[in-house]
């Protein structure tokens, strides 16, 4: 089975990002261009991001996890530390997060070190979650492999029967990125995107052009 997508195309034409226009700090156009997405996107998710982290074996893999926070001290999401991607995370902290928001055709890439956050910063945020949020981290071992659904269904019906407490698995917590490069894409017409990328350099934010 094969199909053809060199006709899938389109024109980029919604915005531009130039230098006069760049804050000296990366956050605050992050901070910026989220507030603008939540406003004006259609996204469904704004803080839908991808993850990339690598294994032991240096096999990368990326997948889609929520932003729950962010600030000056990086951006923070929260899984199992013992899934696929606290495992991966545990052996090289080196990751990266995108977002890409098409209804405003843009894109922002971070690459940093991924670090567990505190164990009481944790217990407030999964305390802070949906019931039913709680039970599913409690209830899964995220990653490990089951004999089928109705294992997970049976194993979620005999946790309510039991009425146990929601209490956060000590395994299941948040990790902070923090950030060594934050690129900002915003596309243009001509394929032309614009690329401004901020780095650090002897802890100060510096940003460059790149070409697209």
């Amino acid at each position: 089975m094969s199909k053809d997508l060199s006709g899938y195309r389109d024109k980029y034409l919604k915005g531009e990002l130039n230098e006069i226009d760049l804050p000296d700090n990366p956050f605050v156009l992050f901070s910026k261009w989220f507030d603008e997405i939540e406003k004006f996107g259609t996204e469904i998710e704004s803080n839908a991001m991808s993850l990339s982290t690598v294994s032991s074996d240096f096999s990368p893999i990326t997948r889609i996890v929520l932003l729950k926070k962010f600030s000056e001290s990086g951006f923070v999401f929260f899984t199992n530390y013992n899934s696929r991607k606290g495992k991966n995370i545990s052996v090289n902290s080196n990751v990266c997060l995108s977002f890409y928001w098409p209804s405003m055709e843009r894109q922002v890439i971070i690459q940093g070190i991924a670090r567990k956050i505190s164990e009481n910063d944790s217990i407030d945020y999964f305390n802070s979650r949906p019931e039913s949020s709680r039970v599913g981290a409690i209830v899964s071992n995220q990653s490990e492999v089951i004999p089928s659904r109705n294992y997970i269904d049976e194993k979620l019906n005999n946790f309510l029967l039991n009425n146990k407490k929601l209490i956060k698995p000590k395994n299941w917590g948040g990790f902070n990125v923090v950030p060594s490069s934050i690129e900002f894409w915003q596309g243009r017409d001509n394929r032309l995107h614009d690329r401004i990328i901020f780095f650090n350099e002897n802890n100060n934010w510096v940003n460059k052009r790149l070409s697209p």
